[in-house]
């Protein structure tokens, strides 16, 4: 019985199944801070120490959270997640004639069962895990890539253990094409493996983003021959033209509204992808008769 071919669908977070930033709805306000205040003394320290923006957001959480006297204990940043907002359709909805259509993730999950395939969903996020691990639709991903801290012996955050910015994003494509899964893992992700021995070929992977930050995960996926698609918030003509330049670069293949319900741009074109890597598979397969 041949094999079913394994399918990556690769998201950013924010903006991307989320709209805004997941540091935004709380935790900001808890530590008494606006948004626009909290992201500027991010970039100006940033800029005066010559620092990468995701350590130093995080720092800066950390230290805030100290002066107002929040909690930052893992379960904290969970309760963070726990109420997030997401795109329409990422979560069942009532459809016109009142009618419960299923979330994303499991209308994807069983569209690529008949077709045939074995969808598989992946984060890599610049946002803060431990935020996304308390969300609703945590257990939809196989893997969750994105900045955490490290915890001491009172369970109390204390320093960053793992922050991924624009580039080190691209790094945990890799695992997820070499099936090296876990980050403490180093030997295995740097040795060669052929392509035909990899656990999910880059021609297998759509990557879905938002922004110029994930121009080096679009390039990477698109250029070995996979597909990338930048997300916008729908019924936003500014974002939508932000988003169009990635396309006329050629960074990604399509531009499309962030919209994860039935039968709209993005589910359908998932869905095409989804179908063509049934298609080749068969056809692949004919050939090895």
């Amino acid at each position: 019985m041949r094999k079913k071919p394994v399918f990556a669908l690769i998201y950013d977070f924010d903006g991307t199944i989320a709209p805004g930033n997941m540091q935004e709805r709380d935790f900001i306000p808890a530590i008494k801070m606006n948004t626009k205040k909290f992201w500027k003394e991010v970039s100006n320290t940033s800029k005066e120490h010559q620092a990468d923006n995701i350590l130093v957001y995080m720092k800066l959480m950390l230290d805030k959270a100290a002066i107002a006297e929040v909690q930052v204990r893992e379960e904290n940043f969970r309760i963070y997640g726990r109420n997030m907002n997401y795109f329409e359709g990422v979560l069942p909805y009532k459809n016109n004639s009142e009618e419960v259509v299923k979330g994303w993730f499991d209308r994807i999950n069983e569209y690529g069962k008949r077709s045939g395939v074995q969808v598989e969903h992946y984060i890599v996020s610049s946002g803060i895990k431990e935020m996304i691990d308390g969300t609703t639709i945590a257990r939809k991903f196989k893997k969750v890539y994105a900045s955490s801290f490290f915890y001491d012996h009172h369970g109390i955050a204390v320093w960053p253990s793992l922050a991924i910015n624009y580039t080190t994003k691209t790094q945990y494509i890799f695992r997820i094409n070499k099936g090296c899964l876990d980050v403490s893992e180093n030997k295995k992700i740097n040795e060669y493996t052929p392509e035909e021995e990899r656990s999910i070929p880059f021609k297998h992977m759509v990557y879905i983003g938002d922004g110029d930050t994930d121009i080096p995960c679009f390039r990477l996926v698109r250029d070995r021959g996979g597909h990338s698609i930048a997300v916008y918030k729908p019924n936003t003509k500014g974002a939508k033209l932000r988003s169009e330049h990635l396309i006329k670069n050629g960074r990604v293949d399509y531009v499309l509204p962030a919209d994860y319900k039935v039968n709209m741009a993005l589910d359908r074109t998932i869905k095409a992808i989804i179908d063509k890597v049934a298609h080749d598979e068969y056809l692949n397969s004919l050939k090895q008769i």
